[in-house]
């Protein structure tokens, strides 16, 4: 029989080598889309239907072949104007890996969509048009990238039919970004050459492109080591729903219902719930109507403790050898999404996991320069777009983990109280990582927007 241990271990394996999720990133106009439609095309991963739909669309436009672009743009407004503009999901696979991919903006005024599609990637596709080289719109790119902790990144250097396939042309290209990506803390970055337009190493060697030895976009994507170790991180358990039936059957059943945000729960094991601080001891774990002695992330169980505690939504069960402080007074890194000012003595909501607590922005520090990554110190306010630093006051405290040691618990958003909008998508802690923190690879979970 296979012990608890044995399947705990094939279960991280399987999702370590099955699922990718990646998004793609770039400037306007350096093939993004097109990209995205040759890698869905040439991989056998659209259906004779789109595919019928985009070659009808393009005949009607006079263009001899079909616009793979359309495979992606689907809104009518991105069709007419032929760009994107929302963050466009496609799920897709080959015999090797599945992938879940998002096709995001590259207008400057949607680099916030870019933080929604990268917030769960583990690797992010950064597109250059090799005639431009790297510009602003890059660079911002690489610094979200970076903020998010997305530990891989590949630059695709597009459009090489267009300079002849200059090996020279790439070499520069490739070489500028990876020294700014690097500052970055960026931990590992892939450069490929390829003409998304033609298909040369998207899924197919380029037979123009001699002098490149690496693998093709598709190559890399299935290989790339995506090693999300499940008991590396500390057990975190945000509350979302405590079960009381208080029937004939059950009359004294009480259990905490959620997902395992990170790491893993056992039977008998000590527990402290935050932001009370009271302790107990998981004294069982519901799983799929069965009890389970062991549960890890991102399982959704029921946990049953040894001692009565007044627990509700939004609070958290973690390990009391590895529990997190609680602060009122969180410092952070926003990305600020709406197109309404953040500014300081702002009242806002804060959503960590499943509790949303009132705030106020008591400062902004400073906002990003992403041209030489300089801080503009007191700006006042961000706008739409901006990235700055913030410090926020809670009205009550909050368990938080640093980004840095997980993308889960380490995120939260601000929500304007009037209507609902979410204004920033922020990260606790520290910006960037340091060059000693770049040779970690941080692959916890992701924020759920």
């Amino acid at each position: 029989m296979t012990s608890t241990t044995e399947q705990f271990a094939g279960f991280a394996d399987v999702a370590a080598t099955t699922l990718l999720r990646f998004a793609t990133a770039g400037s306007v106009d350096d093939g993004k889309s097109t990209l995205v439609g040759r890698l869905l095309h040439d991989s056998k991963s659209v259906l004779t239907d789109q595919l019928e739909a985009v070659e009808a669309v393009s005949a009607q436009r006079g263009q001899d072949a079909p616009d793979l672009a359309l495979l992606t743009d689907g809104l009518r407004a991105e069709r007419e104007q032929g760009i994107t503009i929302d963050v466009a999901y496609r799920y897709f696979a080959t015999a090797r890996r599945r992938f879940i991919l998002a096709d995001t903006p590259g207008h400057v005024q949607y680099t916030r969509n870019m933080v929604t599609g990268a917030s769960t990637a583990d690797l992010a596709v950064v597109l250059v048009d090799a005639r431009n080289g790297v510009i602003e719109q890059t660079r911002r790119h690489a610094a979200v990238a970076a903020l998010l902790r997305v530990p891989h990144v590949v630059l695709a250097v597009n459009k090489m039919d267009l300079v002849g396939y200059e090996e020279a042309v790439f070499a520069k290209i490739a070489e500028e970004f990876t020294a700014y990506a690097s500052d970055l803390g960026v931990p590992e970055i892939t450069a490929i050459p390829i003409s998304a337009l033609a298909g040369d190493n998207v899924v197919e060697p380029s037979a123009h492109m001699d002098w490149y030895g690496g693998p093709t976009v598709l190559e890399h994507l299935e290989t790339v080591p995506v090693s999300h170790d499940l008991t590396a991180c500390p057990a975190r358990f945000p509350v979302q729903y405590v079960i009381r039936p208080q029937s004939a059957e059950h009359p004294d059943y009480r259990g905490y219902a959620g997902q395992i945000a990170s790491g893993v729960l056992r039977v008998g094991e000590p527990v402290t719930v935050l932001p009370s601080g009271r302790t107990s001891v998981v004294e069982g774990i519901d799983a799929l109507g069965q009890s389970v002695d062991i549960a890890w992330a991102p399982q959704s169980v029921t946990l049953r403790l040894a001692d009565d505690i007044d627990i509700s939504r939004g609070d958290l069960i973690a390990p009391t050898a590895s529990a997190p402080a609680t602060t009122q007074d969180v410092v952070a890194t926003v990305c600020h999404v709406a197109d309404q000012p953040l500014a300081v003595g702002a009242r806002v909501l804060l959503k960590h996991t499943t509790r949303t607590v009132k705030a106020i922005v008591k400062e902004i520090p400073s906002r990003l320069t992403l041209d030489d990554l300089s801080q503009h110190p007191n700006p006042g306010q961000l706008v739409a777009n901006d990235i700055g630093r913030v410090v926020v006051r809670t009205a009550e405290p909050l368990a938080l983990d640093a980004y840095a040691d997980s993308r889960r618990t380490g995120s939260f958003l601000l929500i304007d109280p009037a209507d609902g909008t979410t204004l920033a998508a922020g990260m606790a802690g520290e910006s960037f990582a340091s060059q000693a923190e770049a040779t970690v690879q941080d692959e916890e979970e992701g924020w759920d927007f």
